[in-house]
C-alpha cells in the first residue's frame, strides 16, 4: 500500500524579537502599553495538549490595529509542566518573553523599535530573531 505524507510549507511573515525581563506579564504590557502607545490586552491563553506528555499554557496578550498585529507571549509555561522543555520556542528558551509583530514593517522600523525596547526600564535584553531559522517555528502560527 502506498503512503502520502503531507508537507507543509508555512509563510513566516512575522518580525519575532526574544526579552529578557523578570518582571511580570502584565507590568510588562503595561509599561510596553506605556512606552509604544500600544493597548496590548489581555487573551486567552494558548493550550497545546502533547499527547502523554504533558500541556502548555502559555500567556498571550495582543493589540491589534487594521493593519498590525502585535503579541506578546510568555515563553515557559504558566502552569505547572510535566514537559522536559516547557517552553513555547525551546531553541530561545534564554529569552522570558516573545514579541511577535504581523504586518508591514521597514528595516529602518525594526532598528527604531530595538532601540525603543532598550529605553523601557523593566528590558533587561532585546534581540530580533528570524522567524525560519528556528526549529521550533511551527508553535508561533496561530
Amino acid at each position: 500500500m502506498k503512503t502520502f505524507k503531507l508537507e507543509v510549507e508555512y509563510d513566516y511573515d512575522f518580525d519575532l524579537f526574544g526579552l529578557v525581563s523578570s518582571s511580570k506579564e502584565h507590568k510588562l504590557a503595561w509599561a510596553l502599553n506605556k512606552y509604544f502607545n500600544l493597548r496590548l490586552i489581555k487573551q486567552q491563553d494558548l493550550s497545546y495538549d502533547f499527547f502523554n506528555k504533558g500541556r502548555l499554557v502559555i500567556s498571550n496578550y495582543l493589540h491589534l490595529t487594521e493593519h498590525t498585529a502585535i503579541r506578546l507571549l510568555r515563553n515557559k509555561s504558566v502552569d505547572l509542566c510535566t514537559l522536559k522543555k516547557p517552553f513555547l520556542v525551546p531553541d530561545i528558551k534564554e529569552y522570558d518573553y516573545i514579541i511577535q509583530i504581523t504586518g508591514a514593517l521597514t528595516e529602518f522600523y525594526q532598528q527604531e523599535l530595538l532601540n525603543r525596547f532598550k529605553l523601557v526600564p523593566l528590558i533587561q535584553y532585546v534581540k530580533k530573531f528570524d522567524p525560519s531559522s528556528l526549529k521550533f517555528k511551527e508553535n508561533l502560527m496561530f
